[in-house]
């Protein structure tokens, strides 16, 4: 047994209340001024006032290890529940065409955007594109993600998606992250398919689903349902069909145009609805009322020059709202977490206490990892970072770098 004490903290976490904290509860947060934080195996066995974990303590516990915090700032370690990380190659190039004027759509028209990294995935070997992913992933390890979901979906056909999904895979086990896997064969329409898009639908539906589902590795199923993408009706028949072999479900909605996603979302009751910068009101606030959450990914806003999405009046229509990164190729080549946080505070206008719930609890909630990381709790993994301030507004204060000090990952330091 490995007993390990950290003392003299200053905690900042929020606390589960068996569901996504919204409204006016997205920011409740607790502090403890000199916190304590008692590991047991890697799990949290007591945290809170120092004193009441030193009490708690009995004569015969054997700590195997005691840190003096010196007062250091301590946070839940991020959970990043969008992203990308599993590419071939960057696409730099397009960001240029984007910053000249060229929409993202129209890159993606000329076989650009998600189809460039299709074609990038077929040209690599398995290993090569592990190499690849593992190295982001440990980027975003360093900077403070501790869970993060990848997604497939640059392969389009069930071999090269088993084949991400590999890769997927070996990352989880081959670092420190817990990853959570999502198949996103409905990512686009391949351009062998680009006249019968409705075909590829059943092709994901009657082929893709089933193995993927036979694979075991996949949790959940994500689609990109915008215009020139897939429909709300053949986004609504791929989910169903996920859902009735299994699979959670999540949604790619609203990011451009206002199709009408978020409202799928809310119909069906997915876990999440990623983006919503061009959602209604009408149809967010059904979202708040079905219980779906708003995954919010402020650096793609900032990548392409868009409008934010509106995490403050979501917040106020009680939508539970997580922040991640969207890492990836094109929209958004972005790993950290810190820099979420940031534009999470500055530019959508969350409060601090806000941020933090959307980028540890609510984020975990977005990827069915709540009783397992996102706050610092007893039977939770001891997960936490150190910062370099007093507080974490310190993530939104210190532009331009990273305040993550120390990533601890079930009680050892990976970064």
């Amino acid at each position: 047994m490995t007993v390990k004490l950290y003392r003299n903290a200053r905690i900042f976490t929020p606390l589960d209340p068996g569901c996504p904290l919204k409204g006016k509860g997205q920011g409740k947060i607790m502090e403890y001024g000199r916190g304590a934080i008692l590991a047991v195996n890697g799990l949290i066995e007591a945290v809170g006032d120092e004193k009441e974990v030193l009490n708690g303590l009995s004569s015969t516990s054997l700590v195997n290890e005691e840190r003096d915090m010196e007062g250091a700032c301590v946070i839940p370690g991020f959970v990043d529940p969008h992203t990308h990380l599993c590419f071939a190659k960057r696409r730099e190039d397009e960001f240029k065409m984007r910053l000249d004027g060229l929409p993202y759509l129209e890159i993606l028209k000329r076989g650009g955007g998600i189809l460039s990294s299709v074609k990038a995935i077929r040209s690599v070997t398995e290993e090569d594109l592990f190499c690849n992913t593992k190295k982001l992933a440990m980027s975003a390890l360093a900077k403070g993600t501790t869970t993060v979901e990848i997604k497939s979906g640059y392969g389009l056909d069930l071999e090269l998606e088993l084949k991400m999904l590999s890769v997927i895979s070996r990352i989880s086990r081959e670092t420190p992250l817990d990853v959570i896997p999502t198949f996103m064969g409905a990512h686009a329409v391949p351009a062998e398919y680009k006249e019968r898009p409705d075909d590829f639908v059943d092709l994901i539906i009657n082929e893709m689903l089933p193995k993927v589902k036979d694979q075991g590795i996949a949790e959940f199923c994500d689609i990109f349902c915008e215009e020139g993408v897939f429909s709300v009706d053949q986004s609504r028949k791929i989910l169903k069909a996920a859902k009735a072999l299994g699979f959670e479900m999540k949604i790619h909605a609203d990011e451009v145009h206002d199709l009408g996603g978020a409202g799928l979302a809310a119909e069906l009751g997915v876990r999440s609805a990623e983006h919503l910068l061009a959602a209604s009101e009408e149809n967010l606030r059904a979202m708040g009322r079905s219980g779906s959450i708003a995954v919010l990914l402020p650096a793609t806003a900032y990548s392409l020059k868009k409008p934010y999405a509106r995490g403050r009046e979501m917040i106020d229509w009680d939508v539970p709202v997580a922040l991640a990164t969207d890492c990836n190729p094109g929209s958004c080549f972005c790993e950290s977490m810190p820099f979420i946080f940031g534009l999470g505070v500055m530019n959508m206008n969350m409060t601090i206490e806000e941020a933090l719930v959307a980028s540890t609890l609510n984020a975990a909630y977005a990827v069915n990892r709540q009783h397992k990381v996102g706050s610092l709790e007893p039977g939770k993994q001891a997960d936490f970072l150190v910062l370099d301030g007093e507080t974490p507004t310190t993530l939104a204060y210190h532009v331009g770098s990273t305040s993550v000090l120390e990533v601890h990952k079930l009680a050892e330091r990976v970064a």
